[in-house]
């Protein structure tokens, strides 16, 4: 049969990928759909330095992304090229010359998604996202239809393998975070500018798109609370594991009665939780759903194949699409329209609490952060101290029973004057609901 024509704008980590898994599985692809998936068309600034497999070297090459867009034999567009720029002209002009679109761009459709799939359910075309959002696990294909049937209350997500394998070598080794931090750089596992990971922003746009999948909202990045990992320290680790809990940065999605609470932030998780032991460059779905109750989804979050085998997953459904017709499609965000909503701010969010501080020792310390907590009405549950040599940089850890985020914050405004302190404290929430 006669190919489905594929256009690739981007050949970076996921378009390399993408090429050699389409040309290293084509037979299997054939089998499945019936016709093979054809590369027409490849678009890189840097074309004539990519490699580009022997089975497409009659492929058009270009540094131009409109050459492959206004192409009229190309049916399908794979947008690769990130951002939320030149990415969204390419999606926007295939949607006006009928073209299909795949993208891996969680920045772009975490910001302008919903509005993309307007353009392309007005232009009949098909808007594909799999690879968005945590690389080879098929997170996307289970909200939109796998458990579309049931009715998500909580959605817990490990959804940046960069912060995981930092995260995890400190715990594992007691490194630094900046030793850390440069070692993965040095291997290529963070960008020289990091700050898209480690200070939560990446995970934020991910959680986004996750939370329109699975409650139907138009959610924006920004009404997302973020935080990223920057303070964590070894000891922190090690007051953790006193508490039979570990670190991990944790996207966050739950349905109360009063609204969307949605955060993404460093928290303590029960050791024997199972993302407690997702470990290293892995990312993890947990999902409760009211009917259902709980499902974990665990996998590759990045990396050229598994991301690349979302791209040519999602190539192969628009693909089968344009060849046999889809009256029916459902839509990228699982729901025909979301809805708009504001999320409730963080401030309501209620769970005990880890309150790690950094002190010059002197006596009355204990006594003084009590009463700044006690005039919240909060209630201490545990103080803890291991042995360090350095009275002059004292860590420990105070942990509260049950208590606001607003009422944690005006707890640490009231320790703000106090003299003793020498960086500001951290809190951390911990997570007893997974």
């Amino acid at each position: 049969m006669q190919p489905v024509n594929i256009g690739i704008v981007g050949l970076g980590n996921v378009g390399a990928g993408t090429l050699a898994i389409l040309a290293g599985n084509a037979e299997s692809i054939a089998q499945k759909l019936g016709f093979p998936l054809h590369v027409a068309a490849v678009c890189s600034r840097n074309i004539a330095s990519k490699h580009i497999p022997a089975a497409f070297q009659h492929a058009l090459r270009t540094t131009n992304w409109r050459d492959v867009v206004n192409q009229p034999d190309i049916h399908v567009i794979a947008e690769l090229v990130g951002g939320t720029g030149v990415a969204r002209e390419v999606i926007e002009a295939a949607a006006e010359r009928g073209k299909s679109v795949v993208t891996a761009n969680k920045e772009l459709m975490a910001l302008h998604g919903a509005d993309l799939w307007d353009r392309a359910i007005a232009a009949g075309i098909n808007l594909a996202m799999e690879a968005s959002v945590a690389g080879g696990i098929p997170i996307h294909a289970v909200l939109r239809e796998g458990i579309s049937g049931d009715r998500i209350e909580t959605l817990y997500g490990i959804l940046n393998g960069t912060c995981n394998y930092i995260l995890t070598e400190v715990e594992n080794r007691g490194a630094t975070f900046d030793t850390v931090l440069a070692e993965a750089q040095a291997a290529g596992y963070a960008e020289a500018d990091p700050s898209a990971d480690v200070d939560g922003f990446d995970a934020r746009s991910k959680l986004a798109i996750l939370s329109a999948l699975a409650f139907g909202e138009r959610i924006l990045p920004s009404d997302i609370y973020t935080e990223g990992i920057r303070r964590i320290m070894p000891i922190d680790f090690g007051y953790a594991h006193m508490l039979q809990h570990t670190i991990r940065l944790i996207c966050a999605a739950r349905q109360t009665s009063d609204g969307l609470l949605l955060s993404v932030r460093p928290s303590l998780l029960p050791q024997s939780t199972i993302l407690a032991n997702v470990r290293g460059a892995y990312n993890a779905i947990w999902v409760r759903g009211h009917y259902g109750a709980d499902t974990f989804y665990y996998g590759r979050g990045a990396g050229s194949h598994p991301t690349g085998v979302a791209v040519v997953s999602d190539l192969m459904r628009v693909a089968r699409e344009i060849r046999n017709g889809s009256p029916e499609r459902v839509s990228p965000f699982a729901h025909a329209r979301l809805g708009v909503y504001k999320p409730l701010s963080i401030t309501v969010n209620r769970a005990p609490y880890y309150l790690r501080f950094r002190v010059k020792d002197r006596p009355g310390i204990i006594a003084a952060l009590a009463s700044a907590l006690a005039a919240e009405q909060i209630s201490l549950d545990a103080v803890l101290q291991l042995p360090h040599a350095n009275p002059n940089d004292l860590p420990f850890v105070i942990t509260v029973a049950p208590t606001t985020e607003q009422s944690i914050r005006s707890a640490l405004a009231r320790m703000n004057d106090l003299d003793f302190l020498i960086d500001s404290p951290l809190a951390m929430p911990m997570e007893a609901s997974l």
